[in-house]
């Protein structure tokens, strides 16, 4: 059975951050994941990790500068020294947090920076990354993120992610596949992920063209659930879809596999 873990940053939007947890818990999630922990004390998030029962699946590197359009810099030339900073706090969270994996995001590469500059940038980083944290039990992920939702990113195709995974050459660097911009880039998804599940550590969910919840939309979700057992799968699934209306509203599609309650 699919292992779902709710995403902190896309559901619950009603209630403030720190009281989305409870709200998971209550809804029958098991494990919590979410962009960024670092606006709060890891200690506070990893109370309410254990107050509730929660596992805490993933969350992301700093990103740089969010607020003016910075989706990640591990592929930014001359950042390197800022990256490493990242991954030394992402580190310290992770540890309070007892995750196991994190991601580290490319980002959307300036205008000026050529591609293939960023990308020896991006293998450098990506290799010193993942030798550190293997250190600690920590695995770093990288993740495509198709070019609709996010122009200029990097990294944007699952082959593209394997192709980098090669040239880093460490066993401590695996996939995150996220299947809602894995079909906006390419499709093929039964086929992707019977190829590149081998090597994938993490995998989220949403249902395109609007990103809403698996039940309704291009994919069949309940054939690739299906799949992903047969595989033998046995990680996370995040949830980081838009509800159409409330989160609990949304949770039909969930309730065969446990989650559905009220918060």
């Amino acid at each position: 059975m699919p292992n779902f873990a709710a995403n902190l940053s896309f559901l619950f939007q009603d209630l403030p951050f720190l009281d989305r947890f409870e709200a998971a818990r209550r809804a029958g999630f098991r494990a919590v994941e979410y962009l960024f922990p670092y606006e709060h004390d890891p200690a506070t998030l990893a109370g309410l990790l254990k107050r509730h029962g929660l596992t805490q699946a993933l969350f992301n590197l700093p990103p740089g500068d969010w607020a003016k359009g910075e989706r990640g810099i591990a592929a930014f030339p001359g950042r390197e020294e800022e990256f490493a900073a990242g991954v030394e706090k992402a580190l310290r969270y992770a540890q309070a947090l007892g995750c196991e994996r994190v991601h580290a995001m490319a980002g959307v590469l300036p205008h000026h920076v050529a591609r293939e500059d960023a990308e020896k940038v991006y293998i450098a980083n990506l290799k010193s990354a993942a030798a550190s944290l293997a250190l600690h039990g920590i695995r770093l992920l990288i993740e495509p993120i198709n070019t609709r939702d996010m122009p200029g990113y990097f990294l944007s195709t699952v082959e593209e992610a394997r192709r980098i995974m090669e040239r880093v050459s460490h066993p401590n660097l695996l996939l995150q596949l996220d299947l809602y911009h894995a079909q906006v880039m390419g499709g093929d998804l039964a086929r992707r992920v019977e190829t590149h599940l081998p090597v994938t550590d993490h995998i989220q969910i949403a249902n395109p063209p609007d990103r809403h919840e698996p039940d309704d939309g291009e994919i069949n979700y309940g054939y690739l659930f299906s799949l992903i057992d047969r595989l033998g799968y046995k990680g996370w699934i995040g949830c980081e879809y838009k509800p159409r209306a409330g989160t609990l509203e949304g949770l039909g599609w969930a309730r065969p596999f446990g989650i559905g309650g009220s918060a």
